[in-house]
């Protein structure tokens, strides 16, 4: 009986803040994959609530609990990534029909890319299936509790964010 090849999936995003839906995401890949990298990018072109380092850092802190998980950052081309890593898989959620067909189009020009490069969907629980992070900042950004939106103890750092930006413009 020969061994089972360890497999590996790339779950990238911006993550700003990591949502339920995310960490959903997360633990159920690893499920699946021995190894899942969650990959936050690095976009010099999108202003970002959190730095990209606090990002990590509390990714890092909300999958502690889940030792196939590694979360690292990365800039430039998601393909080229995934090389560097020797990834073939590459994880994107699914909340609605937009979302496939915005996703489905970026699949298929990775393949074109790497035929193979393989993306792997994973539907979003239904509870999920409003959520994104965008929508979590706007929450916060009117003063708006996101307890129910983000994994436990990110609340706190989201409305400590907004506060800070409150400051700044005083």
């Amino acid at each position: 009986m020969s061994e089972r090849k360890k497999k590996a999936v790339l779950y990238p995003g911006s993550f700003d803040p990591l949502t339920l839906g995310h960490l959903d995401l997360i633990r159920r890949a690893a499920a699946v994959f021995d190894k899942v990298y969650v990959g936050v990018l690095v976009n010099p072109y999108k202003k970002s609530l959190f730095s990209v380092d606090e990002r990590v850092i509390m990714i890092r802190r909300v999958t502690a609990d889940i030792p196939q998980v590694e979360v690292v950052s990365f800039g430039g081309l998601l393909i080229d990534f995934c090389h560097k890593l020797g990834i073939r898989s590459i994880l994107r959620g699914l909340r609605d029909a937009s979302d496939f067909e915005a996703e489905i189009k970026v699949a298929q020009g990775l393949r074109v890319l790497d035929p193979g490069l393989e993306t792997v969907f994973l539907g979003s629980d239904p509870r999920y299936c409003f959520l994104s992070s965008s929508m979590v900042r706007e929450v916060a950004s009117g003063g708006g509790d996101v307890t129910d939106f983000v994994p436990e103890g990110l609340a706190p750092l989201v409305a400590a964010k907004y506060e800070e930006k409150k400051q700044d413009k005083a």
